[in-house]
């Protein structure tokens, strides 16, 4: 059965290692689509008489391209949440994880969209922390990357795609101008639990939209 030894920060190393490939830069950048190139105009028949005029097509009425007003609409809609699974109660925040790691078995594999909304949900019952290099505290609440070491214990998810879910964060961190890693946002002076929980949220959204 697969389990994680992971601390918090190597978690971070991890996911920071697989952004800087190229192969993920490719990911997260090759599934954008762009406008296409306009089309020429119609070129004037030989005796200098117009084209015919072809029937109106209602994709010539808009203004942006049909790729561009579905990506769009998709970055309206709300990440999907996962499915509804209770956590095992604010005793089960504060039991070591490797008590948790039973919960693994014959759970299927999820996106990293869907690993990160789990990851979610255990930061909104549980509790987010910013104290440096601790996976929880005292009371059981979790900085970002133990959230997501979390989910996995509880069966959310491959080691896998824990890592391309902190890669995922640090594709949105980048968007936002942070150029550190995880932990340092997440223990930055000021930083607060509705400031994590956006965070999330946004990568989320972007995950799915690629796919992830």
């Amino acid at each position: 059965m697969e389990t994680a030894h992971l601390t918090p920060d190597q978690l971070d190393a991890q996911a920071s290692r697989l952004h800087d490939t190229e192969a993920w830069q490719h990911i997260v950048t090759g599934w954008e689509r762009t406008a296409p190139e306009p089309s020429p105009p119609a070129p004037a028949s030989d005796d200098g008489a117009a084209p015919p005029v072809r029937p109106a097509d209602w994709r010539d009425l808009l203004s942006v391209p049909v790729d561009r007003l579905v990506e769009d609409s998709l970055r309206a809609v709300p990440a999907r949440l996962p499915r509804e699974r209770p956590l095992p109660g604010r005793f089960g925040a504060v039991l070591p994880e490797r008590l948790h790691a039973w919960r693994r078995i014959g759970q299927p594999d999820v996106r990293p969209s869907v690993h990160l909304g789990y990851a979610r949900q255990i930061l909104t019952e549980w509790g987010w922390q910013n104290t440096p290099y601790r996976l929880r505290n005292a009371r059981g609440e979790r900085c970002l990357c133990g959230a997501m070491l979390t989910a996995h214990r509880l069966g959310y998810g491959s080691l896998g795609t824990v890592d391309r879910a902190g890669a995922w964060l640090i594709t949105e961190l980048r968007s936002q101008g942070w150029t550190g890693l995880i932990g340092p946002w997440n223990r930055h002076p000021g930083r607060s639990a509705a400031e994590a929980l956006a965070l999330i949220d946004a990568t989320i959204r972007r995950a799915s939209l690629a796919g992830h």
